[in-house]
């Protein structure tokens, strides 16, 4: 946690305000929170762990071996030559 003393024009005062109320939330601080991470993700990518990118790669690898007449779909373009035929 990371103690910060922060200046607030009256706008933001009143949408911290806001918030607090709107989430039931003890103080500004928490509300500051609950604004960021609603809103956060709009200006930072979250962090995704390498295990998970991992994971999803051979969850993918394990299908296309599966399902390898399906390999010629692995692009839009491919697929409407195929339907549009």
């Amino acid at each position: 946690m990371v103690d910060a003393r922060v200046s607030l024009k009256k706008y933001s005062n009143t949408v911290l305000t806001v918030v607090k109320a709107k989430y039931d939330l003890k103080d500004k601080s928490q509300a500051l929170n609950k604004f960021i991470e609603i809103y956060g993700s709009n200006e930072v990518e979250p962090q995704v762990k390498e295990s998970y990118v991992k994971k999803l790669l051979k969850i993918e690898d394990d299908y296309f071996k599966e399902n390898k007449d399906r390999q010629k779909y692995t692009n839009i373009e491919n697929l409407r030559k195929e339907i549009e035929g």
